[in-house]
């Protein structure tokens, strides 16, 4: 599992946006979201950049 910290994330449009964004990179991974706390859980068998790559793409660059 892979922890990314997003300090644009800040409500459920954000994680919307962010799990469609990984959907279509790995429509099989698995994500936990933690609002609160700014962070990510994915669970994916793509490589950690990929992940971080999509979520730029994406408009939520991990810190």
């Amino acid at each position: 599992m892979q922890s990314f910290h997003l300090p644009d994330m800040s409500c459920g449009h954000c994680a919307s946006r962010i799990g469609q964004a990984l959907k279509e990179l790995d429509p099989q991974c698995r994500i936990e979201f933690a609002l609160g706390e700014h962070r990510i859980t994915v669970q994916s068998q793509q490589p950690r950049e990929a992940l971080a790559q999509a979520l730029r793409t994406a408009g939520y660059p991990p810190a």
